[in-house]
Order: structure tokens, then sequence, then C-alpha cells
């Protein structure tokens, strides 16, 4: 039986960045069979966009909530998203672009 992809964004704040928390989400989601991508944000949150059927997708976000050991995750939010052909396939670690590099 096919179940219906859904997606969502969490957004995970606390110590979060630097302590391997993109590795950790990228290992569950493989895990779980879940595709999307991780990556940390200039305000130090790291962003999870996934997708996944809905059961899924709630036990995504409870392991979000524990984090790997060295991370300590104070709150997570989640919002629905559209759905994105276009990290349907696997789920990977972004990296984003520091404007300061440029400079």
């Amino acid at each position: 039986m096919h179940q219906t992809q859904v997606a969502r964004r969490y957004f995970v704040s606390g110590m979060v960045q630097g302590v391997g928390y993109r590795y950790f989400a990228r290992q569950l989601a493989q895990r779980l069979g879940i595709s999307g991508y991780v990556k940390n944000l200039r305000d130090g949150r790291v962003e999870v966009y996934a997708i996944g059927p809905a059961s899924l997708l709630a036990s995504i976000r409870a392991e979000l909530e524990r984090g790997p050991a060295g991370a300590s995750v104070s709150s997570v939010s989640e919002e629905e998203a559209p759905v994105d052909p276009k990290f349907a396939a696997r789920f990977t670690v972004e990296r984003h672009l520091d404007l300061r590099k440029l400079c």
C-alpha cells in the first residue's frame, strides 16, 4: 500500500551547530527512508526539510528533539511545506554560502 508523501520543515534551536547535528539528521533520515535536506542557518538554528509519510515524519521530529549526544536542543518548530521534487530522491547535507568570504 502506497503512503502519501508529505513535507515538513523543522527549525531546531539550541546548541545545534558545530556538534554534528546535520550529520545526525542525515543518518536518521536515511535510516527512516526520508528524503530532503538539513542545513545550518545564519541565526544559529538548523533547518530540516523532510519528505515522507506523515507517520515517519512524526518519528523524525521526535528524534530531532533529542539530537545527538553533543547537542542541546531547546525547541523544534514545525511547519507544513510543499513537496519539492528536487529533494525527493535522497537526503543531503546542504551548505549555505558564506557571503562574508566573497567580500
